[in-house]
C-alpha cells in the first residue's frame, strides 16, 4: 500500500463523522481495517506482535505487523519471536490483541484517547463467549467504543458474494481460513450454526508441512527457508490434483508430464572466478625472478662454503703445527703441553685431524679416498684409543684391568653406534633407489592410475601387518594357564632374541649370585653382554623392515596424491578415503519442488498425514448436510447446489473439482453439485462487513457499553447478528 504521512491520516480520519462505522476483519493471519461503505480497507498488515531488544542501548521495542527485515540487524531477536494473539481462530491474548488495536486505530489516522465511532469487528463461528466478552471489555474500556457489533467473517463473504449474484440463499460456505476450517450451512440467506462443523487445518499447516518438506530434502539450505518465502512459494507454485494417487504414480515413474510440472527456485549464486592462464610475458617475468632468485641463493651458498673451507684449512693448519711441535717436546713435558692445549692425548688431536680433514675433502668437493685405506686408519685409531683390549689378562694389573673393563665398555657401545649409523645410511639408500624406482614406474608406465591404486593396496597390506603384530605384542595370541580371561603373560608377549636375553640374564644372576659380584671381569662375559646387546637383536629387523617400508609409502603416497591421510593420524589401522570435494555449481542452489506441490496442500482432504484425525473438507461438507434433516424437503439438494469457498485457502488450483468429486461420492447418483468461489476469497469478508455497516439499520444490531454490563454474560452469549437487513 502506498505510504500516507500521519498528517495526512489523521485529516482524513476527521472527514468521517462519528456515526460512520469503523470495520475490522480480525483474520488469525491479517488484520484489515477502513471504514464502512468503501471497497477496500484502509490498512493492512499481519496479525503479530515481536518485541526485540536493541542491541545497543537495551531498550525494548514493539513491532506490529510485517518488518522490514534490514532493521532487524539492530535488534536481537533471538529472545522474542512473533507472537499472535490467537490459539487456532479464538482470541486468547488480549495484551498482543492490544498492540494490534493500537497500530490499527493510529494507521486508520485516530489521534484521541477514544474513538468515537462504531466498531463492527468479526470473530470465528461459534465463538466462545469469554472470548467475545474479553474483546467488548477491551474495546469499551480502553478506547471508549460508543457501540460494538460482532459477525463471523464467512457469513459477510457469502452475503457479499449473493448480492454478486455468486451464490444462492441456500447453500453451503466452506471457508479453509489460516488455522481452521469451517463450513456453515446457509438457509434463506442466514446462517445455520447448529449445521456447522470445524477442523483444525488451513494454511498455516500447509506451509508449516511444506517448509518441513524441502528442508529434510535440502538441509544445507535451511536458513533461506523462511517462513516468508515458503508462504510466497506456496501460492506460488502449490495445486491440488483430482486424483492424488495418480498423481503419484505420474511423478513415481517419471513421465514427461511429471517434468513438465516440476518447478525449480534458483538460489542466489555467484559463479565462481575462472583463473586464467598466465601469458607468455607472464610465465617469462615469474622464469627470470626465478633464476634471479636461484642465482642469489647459489652466490649465497657459495660464499658460505668459501667461508667454510678457509676455516677448515686454518683449523687443520693449526693441528698439523700442533703436532710437530708435539714431536719435539720431551716425553715428560708432553701432559703438561697437552693440558694447555686443551687435549688429553696425542690420539685425540690425530683424530680430529682426520675429521678436519674429511670435512675439508667433502666441502672441497674432492673425493672421499679408498674405503679400505679409511678403515685401516680408523682400526688404528681404534688400538691406539684402547690399547689394553688386546692384552691377556694375566699380563695386567689391578688397575689395568679396570681401565680394560672401561675401554671394553667404550669399543662395545662406539661400534654400536657405528653399526647402527652404518645401517641408517643404508636404509636411507635403499629409501632413495625405491623412491626413484617407483618415480620411473610412475612417470613410465602404461596406466598411472593403476600404479597409484597398487600403492594403496600395498599400504593397507603393511598397515594391516604392523598393526596385527602391534597387538600380538600387546595381547598375545595364545592363552596363559593362569588366565582364564585370554590374557597372556609378559613371556608370551617376547620375541625368540628378547627371550634369549632373558634366559642369559637369568642364567647369569643364578651363576653369580652367591658372593662378590664379578661380572665383566673375563673375556667370555663381554661375550655374553654381545649376545645379551638389542643391537644383535636380529629378530627385531623384520618389525623395523615394515615399518620403514611402511613410513615410505605413506610419505610417497602424500607426494603424488592430495587426498591420502596416512593411518596414524586417523587413530585407525585402516586407510580412510577422503571424498572429493568438487566446486559447487549452478544446480547446486536449485530448489525443485515436484511432488511437494501437490502433496502439502493434500492434508486439506487428508488432515490425519500430519497427526490431526479429523475431518477432510469434503467429509466436513457431508456431515455439516447430514446435520439438517429438519429443515425441510429439498434442503440438501439445495445446498449442495450453491457450495461456496472462501478464505486464504481456497485460491489452491482444482480445489473446486477436487471437492465437487469429493462430495459427489457421498451423494447419491445424478444430484446437482455446483461448487464456486468467492469473487475475492481474501477480501470479501470484510467488503461484506462493510456493505453491511454502511445499511441504516445497522446500528440496532450493535449493543452499547451499558447493555453490556446490564444484560449479563448469558445475554452476549446468545448474541447474534442478523445479515438480512
Amino acid at each position: 500500500m502506498p505510504f500516507i504521512s500521519r498528517i495526512q491520516r489523521q485529516s482524513d480520519y476527521n472527514l468521517f463523522p462519528s456515526t460512520v462505522p469503523i470495520v475490522i476483519d480480525n483474520g488469525a493471519s491479517y488484520f484489515r481495517i477502513g471504514w464502512a461503505g468503501e471497497t477496500n480497507p484502509r490498512v493492512i498488515f499481519r496479525n503479530i506482535v515481536q518485541r526485540p531488544r536493541h542491541k545497543t542501548t537495551g531498550e525494548t521495542v514493539t513491532i506490529v505487523g510485517d518488518h522490514d527485515p534490514a532493521l532487524l540487524k539492530y535488534f536481537d531477536c533471538t529472545r522474542s519471536g512473533p507472537r499472535s494473539a490467537f490459539d487456532s481462530n479464538v482470541v486468547y491474548q488480549f495484551e498482543i490483541m492490544e498492540y494490534i488495536l493500537d497500530f490499527g486505530f493510529d494507521r486508520l489516522g485516530a489521534n484521541g484517547s477514544e474513538i468515537d465511532h462504531p466498531v463492527l469487528i468479526t470473530e470465528c463461528v461459534c465463538n466462545p463467549v469469554q472470548s467475545r466478552s474479553k474483546m467488548a471489555e477491551l474495546l469499551f474500556e480502553t478506547y471508549g467504543v460508543p457501540s460494538v457489533a460482532f459477525g463471523v467473517d464467512a457469513a459477510f463473504s457469502y452475503k457479499y458474494n449473493q448480492q454478486l449474484g455468486v451464490c444462492d440463499k441456500d447453500g453451503l460456505a466452506i471457508c479453509p481460513g489460516f488455522t481452521t476450517t469451517h463450513v456453515i450451512p446457509f438457509i434463506e440467506g442466514e446462517p445455520v450454526y447448529r449445521g456447522s462443523c470445524r477442523t483444525n487445518i488451513g494454511g498455516y499447516h500447509i506451509t508449516d508441512y511444506l517448509k518441513q518438506l524441502i528442508s529434510l530434502k535440502y538441509p544445507h539450505h535451511m536458513a533461506r527457508f523462511t517462513w516468508e518465502k515458503v508462504e510466497d512459494l506456496k501460492m506460488e507454485h502449490c495445486y491440488i490434483t483430482p486424483d492424488y494417487a495418480l498423481e503419484a504414480r505420474l511423478f513415481q515413474k517419471g513421465a514427461k508430464e511429471a517434468e513438465d510440472k516440476t518447478r525449480c527456485w534458483q538460489l542466489p549464486w555467484i559463479p565462481p572466478p575462472v583463473e586464467e592462464p598466465p601469458s607468455e610475458e607472464e610465465i617469462a617475468r615469474k622464469a627470470a625472478i626465478k633464476e634471479k632468485q636461484g642465482q642469489r641463493l647459489r652466490e649465497m651458498a657459495e660464499a658460505k662454503r668459501s667461508s667454510r673451507i678457509n676455516e677448515l684449512e686454518n683449523e687443520l693448519h693449526g693441528l698439523e703445527f700442533l703436532l710437530e711441535q708435539l714431536e719435539q717436546v720431551e716425553e715428560d713435558d708432553i701432559p703438561s703441553f697437552l693440558s694447555a692445549t686443551g687435549y688429553l692425548s696425542k690420539q685425540e688431536i690425530e683424530s680430529a685431524l682426520l675429521k678436519v680433514t674429511q670435512s675439508l675433502r667433502k666441502s672441497k668437493g674432492e673425493p672421499k679416498g679408498d674405503q679400505a685405506e679409511s678403515e685401516e686408519k680408523t682400526d688404528l685409531a681404534t688400538n691406539e684409543k684402547f690399547p689394553l683390549v688386546n692384552i691377556p689378562d694375566s699380563m695386567l694389573t689391578t688397575e689395568q684391568l679396570k681401565e680394560k673393563r672401561r675401554q671394553l665398555f667404550i669399543k662395545t657401545t662406539s661400534e654400536g653406534r657405528q653399526r647402527a649409523k652404518q645401517k641408517r645410511s643404508e636404509s636411507e639408500l635403499e629409501w632413495e633407489r625405491k623412491n626413484q624406482q617407483d618415480e620411473e614406474n610412475r612417470l613410465y608406465g602404461e596406466n598411472p592410475e593403476l600404479y597409484l591404486e597398487q600403492l594403496r593396496v600395498k599400504y593397507k597390506e603393511i598397515s594391516e601387518k604392523v598393526e596385527q603384530r602391534k597387538r600380538l605384542k600387546t595381547n598375545g595370541n595364545h592363552t596363559n594357564g593362569n588366565n582364564t580371561s585370554g590374557g597372556v603373560g609378559r613371556g608370551e608377549r617376547l620375541s625368540a632374541a628378547q627371550r634369549e636375553r632373558m634366559r642369559l640374564l637369568t642364567t647369569a644372576a643364578f651363576d653369580r649370585g652367591k658372593g662378590e659380584d664379578t661380572f665383566g671381569a673375563r673375556d667370555e662375559d663381554w661375550q655374553l653382554y654381545k649376545l645379551m646387546s638389542k643391537d644383535n637383536d636380529d629378530d627385531d629387523d623384520g618389525p623395523d623392515q615394515d615399518e620403514a617400508e611402511l613410513t615410505r609409502i605413506s610419505s610417497r603416497l602424500q607426494e603424488i596424491d592430495p587426498t591420502f591421510v596416512p593411518s596414524s593420524e586417523l587413530g585407525t589401522s585402516q586407510p580412510v578415503e577422503v571424498p572429493r570435494i568438487r566446486p559447487l555449481t549452478k544446480e547446486d542452489f536449485q530448489i525443485v519442488l515436484g511432488v511437494e506441490r501437490f502433496r502439502c496442500p493434500e492434508i486439506l482432504f487428508h488432515p490425519n498425514w500430519i497427526g490431526v484425525d479429523q475431518a477432510g473438507l469434503d467429509e466436513m461438507a457431508g456431515i455439516s448436510i447430514r446435520r439438517l434433516p429438519s429443515m425441510g424437503q429439498g434442503v440438501e439438494e439445495r445446498l449442495t447446489s450453491s457450495i461456496f469457498l472462501t478464505g486464504g485457502s481456497c485460491l489452491f488450483p482444482g480445489i473446486a473439482e477436487r471437492l465437487e468429486a469429493g462430495i459427489r461420492m457421498i451423494r447419491p447418483s445424478g444430484s446437482l453439485i455446483k461448487v464456486v468461489r468467492a469473487f475475492d476469497p481474501i477480501l470479501d469478508a470484510w467488503r461484506g462487513a462493510a456493505a453491511y455497516a454502511i445499511d441504516p439499520q445497522f446500528l440496532t444490531q450493535t449493543f452499547s457499553k451499558t447493555d453490556y454490563y446490564e444484560k449479563g454474560e448469558d445475554w452476549l452469549r446468545r448474541y447474534q447478528l442478523r445479515y438480512s437487513l
